[in-house]
Parts: structure tokens; sequence; C-alpha cells
């Protein structure tokens, strides 16, 4: 049980929003992703997806390639090192929260 004089831990609201979440999460999984395998796998739009990872690597959290293959320019992914301590203080932090819940099914 925690005690209920300290404060609540604050969540990083950079990544608490779900669709970066999802995001981090399954890059967290692999170790690179192109823009069409993040899109199938999260199920975002395609704007969408481009305004958050843009919002990740931004706050540095993910690392984006571009390259040519064959004629094609192709975009990878990948999580950086402070967005993999990111996603790992949320986790914390999270059960943090809601350690105190009591169990059940």
């Amino acid at each position: 049980m925690t005690d209920p004089s300290l404060p609540l831990p604050q969540i990083d609201p950079l990544v608490h929003e779900p669709a970066r979440l999802r995001v981090l999460s399954l890059l967290a999984m692999v170790e690179r992703g192109d823009f069409m395998y993040v899109l199938r796998q999260t199920g975002l739009s395609r704007g969408n997806l481009s305004v958050q990872m843009g919002r990740l690597e931004s706050a540095g959290m993910v690392l984006m390639e571009r390259h040519l293959e064959g004629s094609r320019p192709r975009t990878t992914y990948r999580l950086s090192e402070s967005g993999l301590d990111a996603l790992r203080a949320y986790k914390r932090t999270m059960e943090t929260l809601l350690a105190p819940l009591p169990g059940g099914s």
C-alpha cells in the first residue's frame, strides 16, 4: 500500500496520449518499423501517424531514417534510448498509480 500523504506521480502527457503510447509500445517490441508497418499495426490514419511520429521525433523518443528502396522512398522508425527510458518511466508511474487497486477477475 502506498502512503496517501505522498503526492501522486506525474504522468508524462507525451507518452500517455493513446496514439503515441501505441506507437512507442510497438517500436519497443521490434528493432525498427517502416511507415506502412507502423500504420497497419497501430490502426492510425496516415495523417495522425505522421503527426504523432513528428512529435515523438521532435522529443527525441523516436529516430527516423529516410532512404530510397529502388526508386521508392521509404521511411523507417526506431525507438531511441530516451524513448525507451520514457516508456519505462511511464510503466513505473502507472504501476505506482494502479498498485492500490484491489485485485480480482
